[in-house]
């Protein structure tokens, strides 16, 4: 018997939110820092023709009346060809306006590579020996350590090249590379590097240099975990003796290679461009300044009326709303930045007077959103990759924000994570070298300053500023 089947309607309710061009177009527009926005006008600037800067329209108006057809704005616009002079609308409207510099090219310093190579080949050694130390010298990291066996990299030349080099030249290519400026590079691990530095260093009246040395090449794991009453018994030397040996290690360089090669050009990249100033008078009034280097943007003169031709009235009509448009969000992104910023200062006021990290408040996305009415995720994306300059210095603005903890009264507003961090370094400053604390005797020290937390958050928060535990921050007594 044949199975009846059914059909039914359902009917769903769904709540769908779209984002609008414009919509995302901001939002783009409020993640990005000031080079950021600077670089995305000046493109829109390129690509808009009615789109110009108030300072270029100024001098269009001293200029002939424009008279331009449909077909010579849509030239202007669109030509690929680049000895047609642009002088139709928009054309040349905006160069003159910013003042931002073309880098200059320079010429890159030596890299490690070519720093160490250069010394190999003054070296006059054989070629055999000098093309497998230029082989190695390729394998070394930024630090100037060797991590790959000599075994590997004779594989890696034989597969490469087919050239079968015996391992005995290859070892004399990598005492030649180990023989080079600075001390250290070539070394397997830091034990290896430091115990190459102090091979090369000459030998002291006091001995310190060859009392060094030892401990670097036979008691390394202690000396690693500070145990230094073990040190002395077993090198038969007192502490102060142990001690001038151990400032000898401690002035040799880790990374022996890791500053070769730093490009200077690099510095550009690093800097920091403030997206806002906040500076404060003697009555403690502090002020909010969004630094601008944008000329203020507006119509071009000649996307302002509207031509005869339908064809020019529709590119003219969508050019000015794209252009309009654009003006419109720059203008919106800054007044929202403007105003996080200045509910961050509201609620920060006390560290921006005092540049002091133990005044800096808890503060959440929550927090600064109920005092702008923005949603949490435009304060999320005004925040992110910003950075303020303030009297005390630059910091990003995701520095502000840290999660509380709570007072040990109820009288107390809590204490932020930046003043936890600050109350756990100061203790250890402070501390007895001799007889470094624990991290439970840092947890006594906090509640009685009204910082009630457990002891593996202190450990959590020492780990985090880069502190070792208590065993080894001991001195030699």
């Amino acid at each position: 018997m044949p199975q009846k089947t059914s059909l039914r309607q359902d009917l769903t309710q769904r709540l769908h939110q779209t984002l609008s061009p414009a919509q995302l177009k901001f939002v783009r527009l409020l993640e990005m820092n000031q080079p950021e926005v600077e670089e995305e006008v000046r493109h829109e600037l390129e690509e808009n023709p009615a789109l110009a800067t108030a300072e270029t329209d100024g001098d269009h108006n001293s200029t002939d009346d424009f008279n331009e057809t449909a077909e010579q704005i849509q030239l202007a616009d669109y030509s690929d060809d680049d000895e047609i002079p642009h002088s139709g609308a928009g054309a040349g409207r905006h160069h003159d306006a910013f003042d931002w510099a073309e880098a200059s090219a320079q010429s890159s310093p030596m890299s490690l590579m070519e720093y160490l190579t250069a010394q190999v080949n003054e070296l006059h050694r054989d070629p055999a020996v000098a093309a497998t130390a230029e082989y190695i010298i390729g394998y070394l990291d930024s630090n100037g350590y060797l991590s790959r066996s000599l075994q590997s990299i004779a594989d890696d030349v034989v597969f490469t090249t087919g050239a079968d080099i015996p391992m005995e030249t290859w070892q004399k290519g990598l005492d030649t590379v180990r023989s080079l400026d600075p001390a250290g590079v070539g070394a397997r691990d830091l034990r290896d590097c430091l115990l190459i530095q102090l091979r090369r260093m000459p030998e002291d009246t006091d001995g310190n240099v060859a009392l060094a040395r030892e401990i670097v090449a036979h008691y390394f794991d202690i000396f690693s975990l500070k145990h230094f009453s073990r040190l002395e018994s077993a090198l038969g030397v007192n502490s102060d003796k142990l001690r001038e040996a151990v400032e000898v290690i401690r002035s040799l360089n880790p990374k022996p290679a890791a500053d070769i090669g730093e490009d200077p050009m690099l510095d550009r990249t690093r800097h920091i461009v403030a997206d806002f100033i906040v500076e404060h008078a003697d009555d403690a009034t502090v002020t909010v300044t969004l630094p601008n280097s944008i000329p203020e943007l507006e119509i071009e003169r000649s996307f302002r009326e509207e031509p005869a031709d339908a064809a020019a009235r529709s590119f003219i009509a969508r050019r000015r709303e794209q252009a309009g448009d654009f003006i419109d969000m720059l203008r919106l992104r800054n007044e929202t930045l403007f105003n996080v910023m200045s509910a961050i200062v509201t609620i920060q006021h006390d560290f921006f007077l005092s540049g002091d990290e133990s005044d800096l408040r808890p503060m959440v996305l929550k927090d600064v959103a109920a005092l702008t009415g923005y949603d949490i995720s435009v304060i999320s994306r005004a925040t992110a990759g910003k950075y303020v300059a303030t009297p005390s210095g630059t910091y990003p603005l995701k520095f502000f924000f840290n999660e509380g903890v709570a007072g040990s009264s109820d009288d107390d507003g809590g204490h932020s994570t930046h003043a936890i961090l600050a109350a756990i370094k100061s203790a250890i400053d402070n501390e007895d070298h001799n007889s470094p604390l624990s991290d439970d005797a840092i947890k006594e020290i906090l509640a009685s300053e009204g910082i009630d937390i457990a002891r593996r958050t202190v450990a959590k928060y020492r780990e985090r500023l880069g502190i070792p535990v208590a065993r080894l921050r001991k001195d030699i007594r």
